[in-house]
């Protein structure tokens, strides 16, 4: 008997059997708004219909515009949306520190969007799922030789805990590996009969395996393998229940995203949760909108008692005799049944607004709608945007963002990918915190500049009155400022060096215009004064000459 795998087995059992009421209330978003993610209670083959229960597609549509939102908000793969910091204000002003610590970061973003690292399209999924289901889940995964590689895991294989403090520090996934996947992975020899057997006759017949990452219980610091890592990872065959493949982590692998989380619930609660109750009703409403619309296009035909049994043609063009009598009127007539189609898309387009509310659409139709708009117009509602989104996207920030980089400098730093620590910061032992700078930041700080312009505007007519007056404001430091809010790129803006470069050559070359003005009037002085000294020159009266003798 493998006491470890059924260890860890009875866990995942408990673990599963507490989110039981979690699957239904996903697999009902599934089927209305993530329809490829529909794998919750229930096995589904590859390639089959999941879209039977959506027969309005306002939801499914508003999910990959949130997912787009977040993405563009957070984490631009344009930009550096991100930096490192040691939260002390003078080692972070040291040279030699901030240099390292940009050289860190900079590895950290060349090892994100490497072209096999596939980080842009995995976060994707897992923001969608955050949308659709209110938790998503990143692998960090260290592949040999490979580099550091993103994948993301659907939610209906993976199940979580918390640690004491609220972080998710406990991962199981139940997944399926076909036979040759598995050989491949862990090795023939590890594998059981069973898979052996179907690795002869049929190698892509597929088999349940359980993934288990948690706090290393047996740690012992004093050693270099596994057992000296702060997270085990164990692989399991679960029909067998034996373990095929023991390892660990230095750091949390996961990357568990939550939009909201409720009071002793681990799982996050999503928009889609939110608007449910709207979704459904939606789907219904479509539905009977539909049925009207036919009935008002195409109405049943009423015909006479005696032409019941005749048969009547209702097509294009179609001739259909002894259906008007003697007096020209007919024996036929369509059933009208007054049904105001109108009122409901009415209601539909309510129900609309709030699930597109829900998904933050509406927020991003403002410019759109109402590209004529000044700077200053522009500027507060992209400080309102930061308002409103700072809460939900701030926390999708924490919760990946930060595990994610942690991860990646651990396994950076191991694989000797980054530069030498600076001796300044290891004698300080201060940790390497992330500071986020994305637009969201951007948005959140668009208040200053809004108090910068309003500023600049109320004190420009007193200017005019006492020029003095500006002296009171860094006009230089204010611009800067505006330039970031803006997201104006760096390499656009100059640096203080350059500044006072250029600053310096206009104060010279003030100074040779006015030597150059100043020429002339030198020049008709001096000729002034050449004239003077020969006039006076030709005035002298001679001296006299004394004879000799007198």
């Amino acid at each position: 008997m493998d006491e470890r795998a059924n260890e860890l087995i009875r866990l995942h059992e408990q673990m599963a059997s507490r989110r039981g009421i979690w699957e239904g209330h996903w697999r009902e978003v599934a089927e209305r708004v993530r329809p490829t993610q529909n794998l919750f209670q229930q096995e589904r083959p590859d390639g089959d219909k999941r879209n039977e229960r959506i027969f309005d597609a306002t939801a499914p549509l508003a999910l990959p515009k949130f997912a787009a939102a977040v993405i563009s908000f957070t984490m631009p793969h344009t930009q550096k949306y991100q930096s490192l910091t040691t939260g002390d204000e003078e080692l972070d002003d040291n040279p030699e520190v901030k240099r390292y610590l940009e050289a860190v970061n900079d590895a950290v973003f060349k090892a994100r969007y490497a072209a096999q690292a596939n980080f842009i399209s995995q976060s994707s999924e897992v923001i969608l799922d955050d949308g659709a289901f209110g938790t998503g889940i990143l692998f960090i995964d260290d592949a040999l030789g490979k580099g550091i590689r993103y994948k993301s895991l659907p939610l209906a294989e993976c199940y979580v805990s918390e640690d004491e403090h609220g972080s998710i520090n406990r991962l199981h996934r139940k997944f399926q590996f076909t036979a040759e996947q598995a050989a491949k992975k862990f090795g023939t020899d590890k594998l059981s009969e069973g898979i052996r057997r179907a690795l002869e006759k049929d190698p892509l017949c597929k088999f349940w395996f359980l993934h288990c990452v948690g706090p290393n219980e047996d740690y012992d610091a004093s050693r270099r393998d596994h057992r000296g890592m702060d997270f085990s990872s164990c692989y399991i065959e679960f029909e067998t229940r034996s373990t095929v493949e023991e390892g660990g982590f230095r750091r949390f692998p996961f990357a568990v995203p939550r939009f909201e989380t409720s009071p002793r619930e681990v799982y996050g609660r999503s928009p889609a949760m939110a608007v449910l109750p709207d979704i459904k009703m939606l789907n219904e409403m479509s539905k009977t909108v539909l049925r009207a619309g036919q009935m008002v296009v195409a109405p049943p035909i009423m015909l006479t008692e005696d032409a019941s049994l005749a048969a009547f043609n209702v097509r294009s063009n179609a001739l259909n005799y002894g259906y008007v009598d003697t007096q020209g009127r007919a024996m036929a007539i369509p059933f009208q049944t007054q049904g105001r189609v109108d009122i409901g898309l009415d209601m539909m387009n309510q129900r609309r607004e709030a699930i597109n509310d829900a998904f933050f659409v509406t927020l991003f139709r403002i410019l759109v709608e109402e590209p004529t708009i000044t700077a200053t117009e522009a500027m507060l509602r992209a400080q309102e945007k930061g308002q409103l989104l700072g809460p939900p996207m701030g926390r999708i920030q924490s919760e990946m963002l930060g595990p994610t980089t942690e991860r990646e400098i651990d396994i950076l730093a191991a694989s000797g990918a980054l530069p030498p620590m600076p001796q300044v910061l290891r004698d300080r032992g201060r940790n390497v915190n992330v500071k986020y700078q994305g637009p969201l930041n951007q948005a959140q700080r668009a208040g200053v500049g809004v108090g910068i312009l309003n500023t600049i505007q109320a004190v420009a007519p007193l200017a005019q009155i006492d020029p003095g007056v500006m002296l009171r404001f860094d006009i230089d430091g204010m611009a800067q400022e505006l330039a970031e809010i803006n997201l104006v790129p760096a390499r656009f803006i100059r640096s203080d060096d350059e500044v006072a470069a250029l600053k310096g050559q206009q104060e010279q070359a003030a100074q040779v215009q006015q030597l150059l003005a100043a020429a002339p009037v030198a020049a008709s002085a001096a000729k002034d004064f050449a004239q003077a000294q020969a006039t006076a020159g030709t005035n002298q009266v001679a001296p006299a000459v004394i004879p000799e003798g007198a």
